[in-house]
C-alpha cells in the first residue's frame, strides 16, 4: 500500500528510514518496506473497557514507523531510534514468556532475559514471534529492521506499546507472505500483551490501531467485540446545510513519566468495579453471572444502587454514565455536533476525577487549563490520569491559539514538570489518523 494524502508519515520520514535499513541490510532503498502503526486516543469510554463497556476510539497522525527488509534467512536483527543496542534472535526459536504483571507496573527483568539497558526493548518483537507461533503460523523468514516512534510520545497515555506490537506483527507477516485479517491481529496483539508480557489489559488499544478509518470514530463493544465505523456527515449540497466545523486534536503533556499518586491505581479500580457488579447482581437474584458491570442491567443498577458502599457507588456511577456518554457521543459525531461531543468529553473527564477517582494534581490542573483554552470543545485525560497527557478536541481555526494558551498557563502551575518537557513537545496539534498498514 502506498502513502496516502495524510500528513504522517511524510515522504522525508519514510525516505530516512529506508536509508537506514538500506545501510543495515545492504539492500536498495526501493526494497525497504515501512510499517505505519499510529497511536490512538479514546475521546469517550474512559475506564469501562475492562468491564465490557462501550468505547469510542480513533488514531492520530503520530506513531511508530518500522522499516524492514526480509533477512533471507531466519535471523531477526533490529535497531531502534529510541534505545541503544541491537536485538537479534531467530524466527525458529521459541521465545520464553514473561511472568504476569499488572497494568501500569514496570516490566520486571530476570537473569534469563537480556539486560534492560541494552536489549530489553526487543521484548515486543519476541512477543510478536510468540503470538504468531502460538496460533500455528510457520515463519521461515526473519527481518532486518529499524523502529522509531514520534518524539516525546512514549509513556504518554496513547498506547505506544500496542502500536509497537502491531508494527512487529505486520512486518513479520509481510516478510513471510502471511495473509492475516485485522481481527486476527487484534487477537495476536492480545497474546503479546496478555500471554507473553503478562499485562492484564483489554483489546481496545489494538482494535483502534487496526480498525480506524481516517477522520472517523470507531465504536467498539468490549464485551462482544462488535465494532463499527462512525463517519462524520457529508453534506451533498453546501447551499442546504452549514459546512461542518473543522477540528484538530490537541495533546498536552504534563511532564510526568512516573505516577505521582498515593492512590492504589488501576488494579484496585478494576476490583472495585467487579465488587460493585457482584453486589448489584446478588441484589437482583443473580449469583451465577460473571461479576463485571456489563452484566448488570441498567434498570437493576437503578433499583439497587442504594446497596453500594460509597466507593463502589462512585465506580458504578462512572461506568453507567460513561456508557451513556459514549452512546450520545456517537450520535453527536455522526451529526457533526462537535460542541456537543466536546461537552461529553469534558463530562467524561470530570467523572474520571469525581467518580472513578483517578488522576493527580498536575493532570487535573492540565485538564482544567485545556477547558479554559480558546476554541476547545472538550478535554479529558488520555490514559489513566496518573501520568502522561490530556487530550482535547479543538476548533481547527483556533488550534494554534489554544496550544499557545496551554504553553503559557500550565508552566505557571507546574514549573518544574513543565521545564522537563523539550521545546515543541509540550503541546502537539494533531490530525485524525488511519489504521496500521505497510508501505511497499
Amino acid at each position: 500500500m502506498e502513502m496516502d494524502a495524510m500528513s504522517w508519515p511524510t515522504q522525508d520520514e519514510v525516505h530516512e528510514i529506508r536509508k537506514i535499513v538500506s545501510g543495515m541490510s545492504g539492500k536498495g532503498t526501493e526494497d525497504v518496506r515501512v510499517v505505519v502503526s499510529p497511536y490512538r486516543i479514546c475521546p469517550l469510554g474512559a475506564h469501562v473497557d475492562h468491564q465490557g463497556g462501550i468505547v469510542s476510539v480513533m488514531t492520530i497522525n503520530k506513531g511508530i514507523l518500522l522499516g524492514f527488509v526480509p533477512s533471507g534467512d531466519t535471523q531477526v536483527a533490529l535497531r531502534s531510534g529510541q534505545f541503544k543496542g541491537e536485538v537479534r534472535f531467530r524466527v525458529n526459536e521459541t521465545p520464553k514468556a514473561r511472568p504476569t504483571i499488572s497494568k501500569g507496573e514496570e516490566i520486571k527483568v530476570d537473569n534469563s532475559f537480556p539486560s534492560p539497558d541494552e536489549f530489553d526493548w526487543g521484548i515486543y518483537a519476541r512477543g510478536a514471534l510468540h503470538a504468531l507461533q502460538s496460533r500455528g503460523n510457520h515463519l521461515a523468514q526473519g527481518i532486518i529492521g529499524y523502529i522509531c516512534g514520534s518524539d516525546s510520545l512514549d509513556s504518554s497515555g496513547i498506547s505506544s506499546s500496542a502500536a509497537v506490537g502491531i508494527a512487529y506483527l505486520l512486518a513479520l507477516e509481510s516478510a513471510n507472505s502471511l495473509t492475516v485479517s485485522p481481527t486476527e491481529n487484534i487477537e495476536y496483539d492480545r497474546v503479546i500483551e496478555n500471554e507473553y508480557l503478562g499485562l492484564r489489559n483489554g483489546i481496545m488499544d489494538q482494535s483502534a490501531i487496526l480498525l480506524s478509518s481516517h477522520g472517523c470514530l470507531t465504536y467498539m463493544n468490549c464485551k462482544t467485540t462488535e465494532h463499527k465505523i462512525i463517519h462524520p456527515p457529508k453534506f451533498q449540497d453546501a447551499h442546504e446545510a452549514e459546512p461542518q466545523k473543522g477540528y484538530k486534536i490537541l495533546l498536552a503533556f504534563s511532564g510526568l513519566r512516573q505516577a505521582l499518586t498515593s492512590n492504589p491505581g488501576y488494579n484496585s479500580r478494576v476490583a472495585e468495579c467487579q465488587e460493585a457488579a457482584k453486589v448489584l447482581l446478588h441484589a437482583s437474584g443473580d449469583d451465577e453471572t460473571e461479576p463485571i458491570l456489563c452484566n448488570v442491567k441498567p434498570e437493576a443498577y437503578e433499583a439497587y444502587k442504594f446497596k453500594l458502599e460509597p466507593n463502589l457507588a462512585k465506580r458504578a456511577e462512572h461506568y453507567f454514565s460513561e456508557n451513556m456518554r459514549v452512546t450520545k457521543g456517537l450520535e453527536a459525531w455522526a451529526s457533526g455536533e462537535l460542541i456537543d461531543f466536546g461537552e461529553l468529553m469534558t463530562a467524561s473527564g470530570l467523572s474520571s476525577i469525581k467518580n472513578y477517582e483517578c488522576g493527580c494534581e498536575p493532570l487535573i490542573q492540565l485538564y482544567e487549563v485545556l477547558l479554559r483554552a480558546p476554541g476547545v470543545f472538550g478535554a479529558r485525560f488520555s490514559g489513566a490520569g496518573f501520568r502522561g497527557c490530556c487530550v482535547a478536541l479543538v476548533d481547527a481555526d483556533r488550534a494554534t491559539e489554544a496550544a499557545n494558551f496551554v504553553k503559557e498557563e500550565y508552566p505557571r502551575l507546574q514549573p518544574v514538570l513543565a521545564s522537563q518537557l523539550s521545546h515543541g513537545s509540550d503541546v502537539l496539534i494533531c490530525d485524525a489518523g488511519g489504521c496500521a498498514r505497510v508501505i511497499d
